[in-house]
């Protein structure tokens, strides 16, 4: 598509600003990446309480903005940040933003009032762009939180000159969160009657934010190619199968990509040493460093593993808590993790390092000089996801030459080539059954390569080194999704 085009990318997070998944990652990298291109493109955020502010200008450019929710009319201030010269806009309302987090409360109970503080976002991006005059080609939204963007457009912007023409593109980062809700909040948010409908946001009588988006956008991806088979097989644990079926060739798979001026062992500054796939002695001093600053035995002889995560019961983390002392017992490595989240396994791995003392180092909590050294400094990187729509620190460890250990599971399938022993080919190790068993009998075939076949670890880490997953071809997939949108729009 060689136009340029004019870009709204509406967003609940976005790096450097705020983030607690994958989806501030992509809302913060493609955007400029788009500007990169040449194309006009602006983000609105809210103004959370936690926003990372710091280093930027921050520019009040509406102090009353009007934003009719049903039949009540709501009043919120604007404000600017331009970030590597990318507009973004933070809608600040004081009764839905300034807390704590951004959709729960620090227990992790989710606010109660979500579809209002999100429908309220959403709509009021839409007014933003109004009143700045901006009259986007393309609206980008992203998960349940924007997804009333594309219902709006079709809706209460149909005729409108700015919005009326614009074509909307949900992207899918987790099909397990879609923002199901009471029924009572459909007035607040101002939808018609007759969106309320089971091929749209009714949802056993409630309200279902995701599917009624995936159902009025006029195109919609998932992170991956895999993940977006996964979603769409018929009985998929989403219960989303026939909705994004029915988009055609207006649903796709498109894989995140990674940014390589952060992620790259040959530059990054927050690593011990630097190195490359033809000179890799650093990585050896970065291994050093890690087992010095986690407390382990200073052996390069020793295989360590590494995990950066968070504790929840998509990433599998149960499973490698059931296996890992039997690792410990039966094989000769070295295990450190950094994360947080459920408090079970937050203690569970809190407590390895007294049981274990200079084997296993254990971070709870998050540090992102430490999770750059654990790229660097492990052997191997565990991801026992249970399901991962594209997964990060898969890409980051195959840059940085650390062989990801992974389920067989949405972008990991995609991203990761199974080793072959008879070859020595591959870029890592998958196993597909989500059961303790099955993850430590990988180890254990993991663990095996390094000591009885050390030939095919080097070929595989110089065949990881090697892949590029860059956010340019990333780029080119959603172009040819936004022309498909536009069309269909049209």
């Amino acid at each position: 598509m060689a136009e340029s085009l004019k870009i709204l990318s509406i967003a609940s997070e976005m790096v450097p600003f705020i983030k607690t998944g994958g989806l501030a990652d992509v809302a913060g990298v493609l955007p400029l990446e788009f500007q990169r291109q040449g194309h006009m493109v602006i983000c609105i955020l809210p103004k959370y309480a936690d926003l990372n502010l710091s280093r930027h200008t921050v520019e009040e450019v509406f102090q009353s903005l009007s934003v009719w929710m049903g039949d009540r009319e709501e009043r919120c201030s604007v404000f600017k940040v331009v970030e590597k010269g990318l507009a973004v806009y933070l809608i600040e309302y004081h009764g839905f933003f300034s807390r704590a987090g951004l959709y729960h409360d620090p227990s992790f109970n989710d606010y109660q009032d979500n579809p209002a503080r999100f429908g309220f976002f959403t709509r009021a991006a839409l007014e933003l762009a109004k009143r700045l005059g901006f009259k986007p080609d393309i609206v980008h939204c992203h998960d349940w939180q924007t997804a009333l963007a594309p219902a709006y457009l079709k809706t209460w912007h149909k005729d409108d000159p700015l919005l009326g023409g614009a074509a909307s593109v949900l992207t899918i980062h987790n099909a397990t969160y879609q923002g199901v809700y009471p029924r009572s909040w459909y007035g607040y948010l101002g939808l018609p009657q007759e969106a309320f409908n089971p091929d749209a946001f009714e949802c056993f009588g409630g309200i279902n934010f995701l599917k009624g988006g995936i159902a009025y956008a006029d195109a919609v991806n998932t992170v991956s190619p895999n993940y977006a088979r996964e979603i769409a097989t018929p009985n998929s644990p989403s219960g989303l199968a026939p909705y994004v079926s029915n988009k055609g060739q207006a649903f796709r798979g498109i894989l995140n990509g990674v940014d390589y001026t952060i992620w790259n062992p040959e530059q990054d500054k927050k690593i011990a040493a630097t190195y490359s796939a033809t000179d890799m002695g650093g990585k050896a001093l970065c291994k050093a460093a890690l087992q010095k600053r986690c407390l382990l035995r200073e052996d390069p002889a020793t295989i360590l593993l590494g995990v950066v995560g968070r504790f929840s019961e998509q990433k599998g983390y149960a499973l490698l808590a059931a296996c890992i002392e039997r690792a410990l017992a039966s094989m000769a490595l070295q295990f450190v993790i950094l994360g947080s989240g459920d408090p079970g396994l937050e203690n569970f791995f809190r407590d390895l390092p007294a049981r274990y003392p200079g084997r296993v180092g254990s971070w709870i909590g998050y540090d992102d000089g430490l999770s750059h050294g654990i790229e660097a400094g492990a052997d191997l990187f565990l991801m026992p996801s249970l399901f991962e729509p594209c997964g990060l620190n898969q890409l980051y460890s195959l840059r940085y030459g650390t062989l990801p250990l992974v389920r067989a599971t949405g972008g990991l399938e995609d991203t990761v080539e199974q080793y072959d022993e008879g070859s020595g080919k591959g870029t890592g190790f998958k196993f597909t059954d989500p059961t303790p068993d099955a993850l430590y009998y990988t180890i254990g075939w993991a663990v095996s390569t390094w000591y009885d076949r050390p030939q095919h670890w080097k070929a595989m880490v110089e065949a990881a080194m090697s892949r590029r997953f860059s956010w340019e071809n990333s780029l080119s997939h959603y172009l040819d999704l936004f022309e498909v949108a536009k069309n269909k729009k049209n």
